[in-house]
């Protein structure tokens, strides 16, 4: 009579949550990984290296320290996750990492989605990262140039339906069609302070 044998999956793995086998892949690399996560309000970057007592975190940022450099937009962005990666890239790169392995664990892969502009943000940060350049945003997604085309749009069809869409936004007295120009404005910040520090 034949025996079968069961296997049982980590918790983690049956929720898919922490793909073990290309965790153990990375971990022999001894590489520097860029974890990117994205929620319902915020977008974290953390750079970590594994260890047998856990992943040490060497630099992070969240999109809620964009406040402090006058960042009004959203906090889940397109723009705010490649200001996010950005912030992220620099931070790491004063702590001495220079290339780093972009893990999403099981997130879903989407050409010019969010997450690959937390990965533009990190290269353009000077962090040297393999990613297929196609499957980078444009420029002029990440600056936002979509969702003030989109704000456009919708003032012309009635200011009801723009309020409506972007009530959050216009109560902290930022108008999305003005996005590009704002996305500049905290992108120089975010650098200016990288430059002051090399001085």
């Amino acid at each position: 009579m034949t025996q079968i044998h069961y296997v049982p999956l980590f918790r983690r793995a049956r929720a898919k949550q922490t793909p073990y086998g290309k965790r153990r892949a990375l971990a022999l690399s001894r590489q520097t990984l860029v974890v990117p996560r994205i929620s319902g309000r915020n977008v974290s970057v953390q750079f970590t290296q594994m260890s047998i007592g856990g992943d040490k975190v060497l630099a992070s940022a969240s999109s809620r320290v964009l406040l402090k450099v006058g960042w009004k937009g959203s906090r889940k962005s397109l723009p705010a996750s490649y200001l996010t990666g950005l912030m992220a890239g620099i931070r790491a790169k004063e702590k001495g990492v220079k290339t780093a392995v972009f893990y999403i664990g099981f997130q879903r892969f989407v050409r010019g989605s969010r997450l690959m502009a937390v990965a533009k943000g990190v290269i353009d940060a000077g962090i040297e990262v393999a990613a297929d350049p196609e499957a980078l945003p444009p420029e002029e997604r990440i600056t936002g140039e979509h969702i003030s085309a989109y704000a456009k749009s919708l003032l012309e069809s009635g200011r009801e339906v723009y309020l409506s869409r972007f009530s959050g936004l216009a109560k902290n007295g930022f108008k999305p069609e003005e996005y590009p120009k704002h996305f500049e404005t905290v992108r120089r910040k975010i650098l200016q302070v990288k430059v002051e520090k090399n001085e």
